[in-house]
């Protein structure tokens, strides 16, 4: 099935002629409500067709899923490569890790799987299978110097706490490719597609200090004549490595400060001093890459004290570009747990995309005030 399709009346047609035995779904929150609108017309028109879905959504929520939308046979929980490959070669569901199906009246489960993937055997995704990559694939939210772009995720996974991340995927494992393995990728999106300027989608990209000195020595040793952005966490980076990023061709450094408030901060653990951020900040220009701040607005606790803080904190920071979200209470982070004795929560999943305020904390009046 070609993965330009444009929504249900293009793939109607098709349902009714391939009559497939599997449909793969995956779905963030705000994308669930439409991809399982297109489950049940595919069971329409394909009725002994079975539905998996996974993604970060249907992981945090697991059996609840399976207990409100009869149009999902089976979820993927947590990494699905080899799961996945397992239902589709018609492997006995129970001997699948890391999935959840119906059996009768019951729900199985089968944990969560042990066995995960070594990333670097992984295949690069399969972009011939886009028609227009990459020039009909704008990147969202980044600025870039050179078109056309590509973006690629070179890890999976997070060390840190922080209470507004769901971590119902991947849990409290972290992994990344390899050096070589990056440089091929990018070497790959460029002698085949044209890709000038990748956009390096990890959040932690510079986390391993060693392999983001033997990348950036690939690129120099054997230039590809391409730009990148990344994004680093304070605390991981200094003067000699942002130089090495800015020598491979390093055009822009994202990071995640989220507030200018340090009680706001510490509260959701995210563990970032502010004053090292400054200093980071300067420290990247300085090297001569250019900085974007992400900032995230309506936190619990947030108020209209802390969002004046966070203004002026912005305001001295003289940063390059910046992003300024609105928190989302995901199913799946810890703050999701508590959050009706935080503030009001209006729980409608095709909104929550951190471009709508779906939560009001406590200490703001209105939504309008937000």
């Amino acid at each position: 099935m070609p993965a330009d399709l444009g929504g249900l009346d293009e793939v109607r047609p098709l349902i009714r002629d391939l009559q497939p035995d599997l449909v793969g779904f995956t779905a963030t929150t705000s994308g669930f409500p439409d991809a399982y609108r297109h489950a049940e017309e595919i069971k329409q028109y394909a009725p002994s067709v079975r539905t998996v879905f996974g993604g970060v959504h249907v992981s945090a929520l697991r059996e609840k899923i399976l207990e409100s939308f009869p149009a999902v046979d089976i979820l993927v929980t947590g990494e699905g490569e080899k799961a996945m490959a397992a239902i589709a070669a018609g492997q006995d569901p129970s001997t699948i890790e890391g999935i959840m199906y119906r059996e009768g009246a019951e729900i199985r489960s089968t944990g969560f799987r042990t066995d995960l993937c070594v990333l670097d055997e992984l295949p690069f995704p399969a972009y011939r299978k886009l028609a227009g990559f990459p020039r009909e694939y704008e990147a969202p939210l980044f600025n870039y110097p050179r078109a056309p772009g590509a973006t690629i995720i070179s890890s999976r996974g997070c060390p840190y706490q922080c209470s507004y991340c769901d971590r119902s995927v991947f849990r409290k494992s972290f992994r990344y490719n390899s050096a070589s393995y990056l440089y091929e990728h990018m070497r790959y999106l460029n002698r085949d597609f044209g890709v000038r300027h990748v956009f390096f989608y990890d959040d932690l990209f510079t986390f391993h200090r060693g392999r983001v000195e033997e990348f950036c020595g690939l690129l120099r040793k054997k230039p590809l004549k391409m730009t990148f952005n990344c994004a680093v966490r304070v605390g991981h980076v200094d003067d000699a490595l942002l130089s090495t990023l800015k020598s491979a061709g390093c055009w822009m450094v994202s990071i995640g400060i989220e507030s200018g408030d340090p009680a706001l901060l510490a509260r959701h653990k995210s563990n970032v001093d502010l004053d090292e951020m400054r200093r980071t900040v300067k420290q990247v220009q300085r090297n001569g890459m250019r900085v974007k701040g992400l900032f995230m607005m309506g936190l619990p606790g947030e108020t209209e004290e802390t969002i004046a803080r966070t203004g002026d904190f912005i305001a001295s920071l003289e940063l390059d570009d910046m992003n300024m979200t609105k928190f989302t209470p995901f199913p799946g982070s810890p703050v999701y747990q508590s959050i009706l004795e935080e503030g009001v929560f209006e729980e409608k999943w095709g909104l929550m995309n951190c471009l709508n305020f779906v939560f009001v904390p406590k200490g703001i009046a209105s939504r309008e005030r937000l």
